[in-house]
């Protein structure tokens, strides 16, 4: 597809018909507060086409867009392995957003099962609350029938509320394609130290989730897929001199153009010529020692091999690509 990885991971946050971090913000108690954060971690889980593959993104590639008091930065801080930090913030509303992403795929047969480490840190600053999340994991099934889907558990904790969800994401069980039930999500929402549950979550990620209170039994709706990513916006370019050379609509330009006017020839020569670039420098750093360094993040790795990614700015400013509302 004519777009990078970088770019898929900013939509996940900022193409939304409805403006669910805003809730999360504006919530009137913490478990209000900490349902529209369950809502917002569901929303960044988006349909995946089998067969359309975003680009690599290249080192040091950034993707700068706001929506309006939003700003998304992110920037591919490792090459190998493929490692991609995300930083938003809006200061009306008084959050932030720090998020590490590092996929690790793994052949299986008849799939691959791409783990997505790295952690969300979503933070209310007006109520002193961070919540803590982790990625469900991306399965390409190969055989007998192709397609992709989200599986696995996902865990949002608050430790200022001692608030906690867990959501399975299940993946699809049929014989050659007919009578299984694909994107089915169940969770709870309980307190950390008793477990006890709050509310009980049933649905199904891209269409309706459902949440319903255990001591009532009264149910309401969760999310709703089609509200929140159905009818998006385009961004477009406000102001062309501030772009930055590193973006990445300039750093895939020719070869977006090339792709969107189907002369895939021509596509597959650009892209190798741009990639062979990017072999040639990481040679030339290789012999003179040298280690690249992120120009917006700092970068750890631990000894269980997870990285973390934390912003040099406290605030990320407005970009010269904007995202109508």
């Amino acid at each position: 597809m004519p777009k990078s990885q970088l770019q898929c991971y900013g939509e996940s946050v900022y193409c939304t018909s409805e403006d669910i971090l805003t809730k999360c913000a504006r919530g009137k108690n913490s478990l209000e507060r900490f349902i529209a954060v369950v809502a917002w971690a569901i929303s960044t889980t988006r349909p995946v086409i089998f067969g359309w593959a975003p680009f690599n993104p290249v080192l040091g590639e950034t993707h700068h867009v706001s929506r309006g008091n939003l700003n998304v930065f992110l920037e591919q801080v490792s090459h190998h392995p493929p490692v991609s930090a995300l930083h938003a913030t809006d200061e009306e509303e008084r959050l932030e957003l720090i998020w590490c992403h590092f996929p690790v795929p793994k052949f299986h047969g008849k799939s691959i099962k791409a783990t997505v480490n790295g952690k969300r840190h979503l933070k209310l600053l007006s109520h002193g609350e961070s919540y803590e999340m982790n990625s469900p994991d991306l399965f390409f099934n190969l055989f007998p029938v192709p397609g992709a889907d989200w599986a696995g558990t996902v865990s949002i904790l608050c430790k200022e509320s001692g608030i906690e969800a867990e959501l399975i994401f299940y993946k699809a069980h049929s014989f050659l394609g007919f009578g299984g039930n694909s994107r089915l999500i169940k969770g709870k929402i309980f307190h950390s130290k008793s477990s006890k549950i709050i509310y009980e979550i049933d649905g199904q990620w891209d269409r309706t989730i459902f949440l319903k209170e255990v001591h009532s039994e009264k149910t309401s709706v969760l999310y709703d897929a089609r509200q929140t990513i159905l009818n998006l916006n385009t961004p477009f370019v406000k102001n062309l001199q501030e772009v930055k050379p590193t973006e990445s609509v300039v750093a895939w330009g020719e070869v977006m153009k090339d792709i969107l006017e189907g002369d895939w020839e021509k596509a597959r020569d650009d892209k190798r010529e741009l990639e062979e670039r990017e072999r040639r420098l990481r040679k030339e750093r290789s012999c003179k020692g040298e280690d690249w360094v992120p120009k917006h993040f700092k970068i750890s790795q631990n000894k269980e091999g997870h990285w973390e990614c934390w912003p040099l700015e406290s605030s990320v400013p407005p970009s010269p690509i904007i995202v109508p509302t």
